[in-house]
């Protein structure tokens, strides 16, 4: 086994420990097996993967697409550390309105799994952050939505207070609001 599948506080959000060869060389990892995950439970096909860089002090999201168009995400970060976090959209779920989060960096090299029903963000903690993402549909603009990075209910205990934000981040609702829209 390449991965250590570890279930989250919220249902089928998992983190992923890959299993590391590291000697004076440097290392080598497995970041995704679709036989290993599929044993897991994830499952599904990746279509795209995206890249991100982004500054300390930075929030980008909470982001998610709705409907037909709706994405489950395998992150990774490769360079620097974040704070990424899951929000749970699922109206009938038990969880609604929580959030995962954990800390993923180039160190750790840990994965996390958010499947469809989830926002998604991330708090770049060091310069020069970059990370990879696989998502299972392809990005739709007319299914694009958003929750306000500092919404009250779901109350995310971000690390900072005043962050650098995208005009798009800075105007999102809140979580009834965008239930109600």
């Amino acid at each position: 086994m390449s991965f250590e599948f570890k279930n989250t506080e919220i249902e089928k959000v998992i983190l992923i420990k890959p299993k590391i060869f590291e000697d004076h060389r440097g290392f080598f990892l497995e970041a995704y097996n679709k036989n290993e995950f599929k044993r897991a439970g994830i499952e599904g096909e990746f279509l795209q993967e995206n890249h991100s860089k982004s500054i300390k002090g930075v929030i980008r999201g909470i982001h998610f697409q709705e409907g037909e168009h709706s994405q489950a995400k395998l992150l990774r970060c490769i360079r620097g550390e974040i704070l990424d976090v899951a929000v749970d959209l699922r109206k009938d779920s038990p969880t609604f309105g929580k959030y995962v989060s954990r800390i993923l960096s180039e160190k750790n090299k840990y994965l996390l799994y958010i499947p469809k029903g989830f926002g998604h963000g991330f708090a770049s903690l060091s310069d020069n952050v970059e990370i990879i993402y696989k998502i299972d549909n392809f990005y739709c603009p007319s299914s694009e939505k958003g929750i306000i990075w500092n919404d009250p209910t779901i109350n995310i205990n971000w690390p900072f207070n005043n962050p650098i934000l995208s005009e798009k981040d800075k105007n999102w609702k809140t979580l009834k609001e965008t239930i109600l829209i």
